[in-house]
């Protein structure tokens, strides 16, 4: 049972997704101390939900269990809810994740976690339905049942939260190595090899995610190595691009795939995706020359400065998987909407082409648009002309996107985050280097100003930015992706002014972050009293991990700078992560290419001389994939200036090279 209700205390905040609950009927808390102190005052269990925007099962669980009032008398009777956007706050979703992983063995979103009130996790999931389901317990169940266990058991209950914080916090502390091991990349490769799905391309059994850090790490192994690695590379990048995951009409790509063939996408768009996935595309052009990667890169950034991007700069979250209460319903097409719009000839020739049918392939009869065939096979076996074919795709393309935007689209997650951010600056600026579009820098530039414009506050970074507001510090990855994201915006432009400001940023992240016990950088800074632990974030998930950023950043600016101290830092870094390296490198693939930039010498390129003659140079240097290098460039070569002392370097008016 439903009915309206006048809202709750998140209402006021700035995230998208807290704000989305604010009208439940449920007595929902943001995280902090207000709600953290009542549930000590009056001894009662928290319950924590953690979710985004753009999540296609937390909106069904708010459906199910969140908009009906008798569920949410439960909650409101037995506990003190909580509402996190892990978004937003990411130190809060990465414990907690890890206990529910812990607990159950898998993990993922939306995600509920039950605390004594001191913090400690005692029981946790991930989707329940409201009843008993599906071989779940039923989310009326699980709160009894744990309302019961808290009341009732309260030592036995105590003393499993202990258990398990006791067991997180082993997990999180890590031992240097004296020395980085060997052979840790060839173990790697064996692993992804194994992994290796030799059909469709990626790794693992659905549900299949892109994988982008492991595909970047394989293109340096294979450039080490030689052998199969870019063979996988590229099966797996051609089989995404040709599949339900990419956007065939608006460029993009969908989060993942539930299927192994990358077919059924789960429909939400992430910025991170969608930059790191220009990386590697990227890079996969520059080792091929193969067009069909250039092209991805091209669309999909087109779409970013479509619809992902915030006028006067920075770029948004997110894009939702739903739109009028249905997953991909602003996605799917049928034959007769084909066409409609393109005629009945040119209108088969089209849904041939993408697989669109009368029967679909996704929920409702509608069809993902895929290509199983390209336009010289498929015409041939239809014996149409293969200009024809490829003319009718293309306009075909263009109507249908132009009468999707006529359509009620998804909603979109406009906060600003810095770390995501920090992705997306570095492949507009890499892109830039590499195909010329000066699009590309100019957006990189302007939401690289926007960022240290308006999201910084007494010295720092601040996280978030929604609504003319930028709140929650800045975590360590924050720091990592903008410090890279500066370094490839002054390689692409030589504006002495970014390689300052990275500079400045990574004394401070140093300064907040850096552990001078046993080396590596923590999640966040000292002093955040209402986390029961302090992590150092050692593994990539969607996202590169902060250290491994760092590694990198570390490596680049001591070649830019001469600062061996930078340098010694990367190690120290590395050395901390050799055991996960060797363990679990598909957890740590980011780090392995920090490692790959630290064991391979370093191309230090100076580029000196006017911008109009200095263009060719740079694009022949940027066609050929040389991910370890370093750039600088001058108008003149100023003589005198020290590698080793980048005050001097961000004082001059241009950049020489030693």
């Amino acid at each position: 049972m439903t009915t309206n209700h006048p809202g709750n205390r998140l209402s006021g905040q700035t995230s998208p997704y807290l704000r989305q609950h604010a009208h439940n009927p449920v007595d929902w808390y943001p995280w902090g101390g207000e709600a953290i102190d009542r549930a000590r005052a009056e001894d009662r269990p928290i319950l924590l939900s953690v979710g985004y925007s753009a999540c296609h099962w937390c909106h069904v669980m708010e459906r199910e269990s969140f908009e009906d009032d008798d569920i949410a008398a439960l909650m409101n009777e037995r506990f003190v809810n909580i509402k996190v956007d892990r978004e937003e706050r990411p130190d809060v979703d990465e414990i907690y994740m890890g206990a529910v992983q812990a607990m159950t063995g898998s993990g993922g979103w939306p995600m509920t976690v039950f605390l004594t009130p001191e913090l400690k996790p005692f029981y946790g999931g991930t989707y329940f339905p409201p009843d008993d389901r599906y071989g779940r317990p039923g989310f009326t169940t699980v709160l009894k049942a744990v309302a019961e266990a808290f009341g009732q058991h309260r030592e036995q209950t105590e003393e499993r939260a202990s258990e398990l914080v006791d067991a997180l916090q082993r997990n999180s502390e890590l031992a240097p190595r004296e020395e980085i091991g060997e052979g840790i990349e060839v173990a790697a490769f064996e692993q992804l090899r194994q992994s290796f799905d030799s059909r469709f391309g990626g790794f693992g059994a659905a549900p299949k995610f892109p994988g982008s850090m492991s595909l970047a790490f394989l293109l340096r192994y294979h450039r080490r190595e030689g052998g199969e690695a870019l063979d996988m590379v590229q099966l797996s990048l051609k089989k995404m691009a040709r599949g339900g995951m990419y956007d065939q009409l608006g460029g993009g790509f969908h989060r993942y795939s539930v299927d192994e063939r990358w077919l059924v996408p789960h429909f939400e768009k992430m910025l991170y995706d969608n930059a790191r996935l220009t990386w590697v595309y990227l890079e996969a052009y520059q080792a091929t020359g193969e067009e069909l990667y250039r092209g991805v890169v091209v669309e999909t950034l087109d779409y970013a400065l479509r619809e992902m991007s915030q006028p006067g700069g920075g770029y948004y979250s997110a894009q939702d998987a739903d739109s009028e209460g249905e997953e991909g319903l602003y996605f799917v097409w049928t034959p007769e909407e084909v066409a409609d719009i393109l005629g009945p000839d040119d209108g088969a020739l089209f849904c041939r082409y993408y697989d669109i049918t009368a029967e679909g392939n996704f929920e409702g009869g509608g069809s993902i648009l895929h290509v199983d065939e390209e336009v010289p096979e498929l015409s041939r076996r239809l014996g149409v002309d293969e200009a024809r074919l490829t003319d009718t795709v293309a306009e075909g393309r263009r109507r249908l996107l132009a009468r999707r935007y006529q359509r009620i689209p998804p909603n979109r997650d406009d906060k600003i985050l810095v770390s995501w951010n920090g992705l997306m600056i570095s492949a507009m600026a890499q892109a830039y280097q590499v195909l010329g579009d000066g699009r590309y820098l100019a957006s990189a530039a302007a939401s690289a100003s926007f960022i240290l414009d308006r999201m910084v506050a007494d010295g720092g970074l601040l996280h978030t930015y929604k609504d003319g507001k930028a709140s929650v510090r800045a975590y360590q990855d924050d720091y990592a992706c903008l410090v890279n994201a500066l370094l490839d915006l002054y390689e692409a432009s030589f504006e002495i002014s970014w390689l300052c400001r990275a500079c400045e940023l990574t004394r401070s992240m140093i300064a907040r972050f850096w552990d001078d016990g046993d080396g590596g950088f923590f999640f966040t800074e000292a002093g955040d009293g209402d986390l029961i632990l302090r992590t150092k974030n050692p593994f990539d998930n969607a996202t590169p991990s902060g250290n491994s950023m760092a590694a990198v950043a570390l490596l680049r600016l001591a070649v830019l700078t001469g600062d061996r101290s930078l340098r010694d830092q990367a190690e120290a870094t590395l050395r901390l992560f050799s055991d996960l390296m060797e363990r679990s490198p598909t957890g740590c693939s980011q780090m392995l290419c920090a490692l790959d930039y630290f064991q391979e010498p370093t191309y230090e390129i100076a580029v000196v001389g006017s911008r109009e003659k200095r263009s060719p140079l740079e694009r022949a240097l940027h066609a050929c994939f040389l991910p370890n290098k370093v750039v600088a460039g001058t108008e003149v070569a100023i003589p005198g200036l020290a590698a080793g002392d980048p005050e001097a370097r961000c004082g001059a008016s241009g950049q020489g090279a030693e």
